[in-house]
């Protein structure tokens, strides 16, 4: 699942409000994997952090608390 979550990422990641919504849909699939989670999160940062951190910090806020 987490491999199939960073391939939609790429494929959307040309459009900001695609990154976030596909971006909150991965991040409910793998909630309950908190180790995956993490690893995700970080990939995100890594792949699209430049141009989407405001997002993703926004996205992952509420879960990672």
């Amino acid at each position: 699942m987490l491999d199939f979550c960073k391939e939609v990422l790429t494929k959307v990641s040309f459009d900001r409000f695609l990154f976030r919504k596909e971006l909150d849909k991965a991040i409910q699939w793998l909630r309950n994997n908190k180790e995956d989670l993490l690893q995700f999160r970080q990939w995100c940062l890594d792949q699209f952090g430049s141009h989407y951190g405001d997002i993703i910090a926004a996205s992952f806020r509420p879960v990672l608390v």
